[in-house]
C-alpha cells in the first residue's frame, strides 16, 4: 500500500515537473517571437553600424521648433523646444556631418540633433538642451556611429539597439529554454530509471 502511494506521488511530481519544463520552453519561444518582431527589425534596419571617432566643430541652439512627441501623434501633443544642431568632423572620411542622438532622433526631426521628451516645464527642457550643448563643447572628441555604405551622410551618438543589447535581450529566453529542456530531460531519465527498476 505504501509502495503504491509512493509511486503515485512520484508520478504526480514527474507530471508537474514535465509541465513546468514544457511551460518554460513555450514561454521562451514566445519571448523569441516577441523579440524577433520588435527589436530585431530595428537592429537590422539601422545602417549606422560602424563605430568611429567624431570631433565637434560647432554646437548651436537655434530658435524653437515644433515637433510631435511621437510619430503619428495628435496636434495637442506637438510641443516647441530649442533646436540643438551639432556638427562634427567624421574621422573616417574627414567630412563635416550632422550628429543625431539616435536613429529615432533623425526620424522625429531631421533638423535637430536632439529631440527631448514632452515635458510640462519648458524651462526644464531648455536647461537640459543647454547642458547637452555645453557638454559637447567641453568633451569635443567622442565615439559615434556612421553608415559605411554611404546611404546616410550623418552620424549618430548611440544606437537604440546595439549588438550587446540584442545579445542581452536573447539571454533570458535562452536561459529559460535551456532550463526547461533540462527539466524535461531529467524527468525522462527519472521515468526511464523507474521503469528499468520495476522491470528488474
Amino acid at each position: 500500500m505504501l509502495g503504491k502511494k509512493l509511486v503515485t506521488a512520484q508520478k504526480r511530481g514527474e507530471t508537474r515537473a514535465l509541465c513546468l519544463g514544457l511551460g518554460m520552453v513555450a514561454c521562451s519561444m514566445m519571448m523569441y517571437f516577441f523579440i524577433g518582431i520588435t527589436i530585431v527589425p530595428f537592429y537590422t534596419k539601422s545602417v549606422w553600424t560602424t563605430e568611429t571617432v567624431c570631433k565637434v566643430l560647432k554646437a548651436n541652439i537655434k530658435d524653437k521648433v515644433f515637433c510631435p512627441n511621437r510619430k503619428g501623434s495628435e496636434d495637442e501633443e506637438i510641443f516647441p523646444y530649442p533646436c540643438l544642431q551639432v556638427w562634427v568632423n567624421l574621422t573616417a572620411s574627414g567630412q563635416e556631418v550632422m550628429l543625431y542622438q539616435t536613429e529615432d532622433t533623425l526620424e522625429r526631426n531631421p533638423k535637430c540633433s536632439y529631440v527631448p521628451d514632452k515635458l510640462e516645464n519648458s524651462k526644464e527642457v531648455k536647461a537640459r538642451i543647454e547642458t547637452i550643448a555645453s557638454n559637447f563643447k567641453k568633451y569635443q572628441t567622442f565615439p559615434c556611429y556612421y553608415d559605411p555604405g554611404g546611404t546616410q551622410t550623418n552620424v549618430i551618438l548611440s544606437r537604440l539597439y546595439p549588438a550587446k543589447g540584442l545579445l542581452f535581450a536573447f539571454l533570458w529566453p535562452t536561459l529559460m529554454f535551456t532550463g526547461g529542456c533540462l527539466i524535461i530531460v531529467l524527468v525522462k531519465i527519472s521515468q526511464y530509471v523507474s521503469v528499468l527498476s520495476a522491470w528488474q
